[in-house]
């Protein structure tokens, strides 16, 4: 019998080593890592980019920030620094929790409830960071 080990810890493994090879700094890089590097933007840096600045008759930074809450939602556990960091963004954009959770909710029709879930524990550890900072 040959010894069955858990292919995802076989490609985390090589992940890990193909890291260490390319850069031995990024051998203890993980997700909360990745989210230090992608500071909140403010308000006004959304609206111009991703808001109605260039696009005027378009949807604005936070309905777009929903929107995207929703897809990352319904990708579930794999996603989970970009719904903390998306969340952040939200919450600068000036969503209420209200409608994050009204957001998150709705995703569950397609995602599942565990996705949502999961969401929903994310977005309430950031909007609970979120009041602490207040």
């Amino acid at each position: 019998m040959t010894d069955a080990k858990n292919p995802f810890e076989q490609m985390m493994e090589m992940g890990q080593a193909w890291a260490k090879a390319v850069s031995p700094g990024l051998e203890n890089f993980t997700p909360k890592g990745f989210e230090k590097m992608f500071p909140t933007m403010p308000a006004e840096m959304m609206e111009q980019f991703m808001g109605k600045t260039f696009n005027p008759g378009g949807l604005d930074a936070k309905t777009r920030l929903l929107l995207t809450l929703t897809g990352l939602t319904i990708q579930g556990a794999q996603a989970e620094a970009q719904i903390r960091l998306t969340v952040r963004h939200l919450v600068e954009a000036g969503a209420t929790q209200q409608e994050i959770a009204e957001t998150i909710a709705q995703a569950a029709i397609f995602g599942g409830v565990p996705a949502m879930t999961k969401a929903m524990e994310l977005a309430t550890s950031v909007l609970d960071e979120e009041e602490g900072d207040s």
